[in-house]
């Protein structure tokens, strides 16, 4: 008897122990019961269905923002008409090849702080570009990549236009960026110093074109932006020539940034290697600066192992706790000292002098994910999520003390957002049929 006792005692424990969900499937129930998840990404939805222009207050179409939501653009629009809106980027492309920033209809062109790009393949059209920074050809390589991936239409790299095809042209943005912007002696794309991410640079009133008070320096965010778009491109064809081609330039830029931008006392990236003077004050330690955009895209980039990305985001998850701000979102820490730029982004905290962006903070937690860090994802979106509610928007940034500012329907933020949501709803699904 007590033999039959113990079989069925065993029994009984093993099928509790069957019935027991893992930490791992009480966390993807807690996802998929999270209504708050469902609210912003219905609202963010929403947003995206408006156009292609950045945001409320930007009647300008924008690469770098356009890229971090094609992808919910193309689960929620006509997919003929981000098509277009694509192709008319590569009409817009310059003679010497390179990319523009944006840009808009003749009659919306209403401001006088850039200087207007023009295209006879686009006569309808003005465009525009910050040139202070070096993200542009990268950010409209990786639309394609992502607008194909959705969609499927590959036939859009054999479109013509202006006389050579999409693929061409995007190779020659390639050539373009390693003609224009790329310095031999590190191996690695340069643009203007700016803070991280940012396209405004200091010691200047307007800030956004590379002039006289430029100071050429190399950061990750570029380069990484650019490793990101090798990657897509080697996805686009079997061209031997071009997959070589493009290989063999990811190998080196990745080679290089590892080699001169990674601390590895302080396991984290330098902000900038300057290839001539430095712009900083006297006495001043730049490289106590954490870049948290920066380094989001180079986790995207393939850059750093398993290992290194818990680091930074412990890291990243310190400075939001050291300076008051609300979330991951920080663009920096510490922050460039007050009067180091110029207008109101020379208060610490402003703008992307430290202010908390979603729209790069979304990029981090798509990242967390993808590297099965999703407890920390989800607790670090947290604030993300709390204050879309709240504020009922989507906004550009935010300042000390939870503040919104810039646009209130910024698309980037909702693109972000939307994206880290769905992945963390996959991967919640998939615990739950295990």
């Amino acid at each position: 008897m007590k033999g039959r006792y113990f079989i069925v005692g065993a029994l009984g424990a093993l099928l509790l122990s069957c019935n027991t969900p893992t930490p791992e499937q009480q966390l993807a129930k807690q996802i998929l019961e999270d209504k708050t998840l469902q609210q912003v990404d219905s609202l963010a939805r929403a947003v995206v269905r408006q156009g292609l222009n950045a945001g409320s207050g930007y009647s300008q179409i924008w690469a770098r923002d356009m890229n971090t939501f094609i992808e919910v653009a193309c689960e929620e629009n006509d997919t003929q008409y981000l098509r277009q809106a694509i192709l008319l980027f590569f009409a817009l492309q310059q003679p010497n090849d390179e990319m523009i920033d944006g840009y808009v209809l003749k009659p919306d062109f209403t401001w006088n702080d850039n200087v207007p790009y023009y295209s006879d393949a686009a006569p309808e059209h003005v465009a525009f570009k910050n040139t202070v920074e070096t993200d542009q050809e990268s950010s409209l390589i990786q639309i394609v990549g992502k607008y194909i991936k959705k969609t499927g239409d590959r036939s859009i790299l054999q479109e013509e236009v202006a006389g050579r095809t999409v693929l061409e042209r995007m190779d020659d943005m390639v050539d373009y960026l390693m003609r224009e912007r790329y310095s031999e002696k590190y191996g690695l794309l340069y643009g203007a110093m700016t803070a991280d991410w940012g396209d405004v640079q200091p010691h200047d009133d307007f800030g956004c074109d590379m002039n006289e008070l430029s100071t050429p320096a190399i950061d990750v965010y570029d380069n990484a932006m650019f490793l990101i778009a090798l990657d897509y491109l080697q996805e686009m064809t079997d061209d031997a020539t071009l997959l070589a081609k493009w290989k063999g330039l990811h190998t080196q830029i990745a080679q290089n940034v590892r080699q001169h931008l990674w601390d590895k006392e302080r396991q984290k990236f330098i902000p900038h290697i300057y290839l001539d003077k430095s712009p900083l004050p006297e006495g001043f330690d730049e490289n106590q600066i954490h870049y948290h955009g920066g380094t989001a895209i180079a986790i995207e980039a393939g850059l750093l192992s398993k290992e290194e990305i818990e680091i930074v985001n412990k890291q990243m998850v310190e400075n939001v706790r050291l300076s008051g701000m609300p979330s991951i979102g920080l663009t920096l820490y510490p922050t460039y000292p007050e009067g180091f730029f110029h207008g109101a982004m020379s208060k610490p905290y402003v703008y992307q002098n430290g202010g908390d962006w979603t729209w790069f903070g979304g990029r981090m937690i798509q990242q967390l994910i993808a590297n099965d860090m999703v407890e920390e994802a989800y607790a670090e979106m947290r604030p993300m999520i709390d204050r879309v509610l709240q504020k009922q928007g989507f906004y550009e940034w935010y300042g000390m003390g939870g503040v919104p500012s810039g646009s209130g329907h910024f698309k980037g933020s909702a693109g972000v957002l939307a994206k880290a949501i769905e992945m963390l709803t996959d991967w919640a699904n998939k615990q739950e049929a295990k």
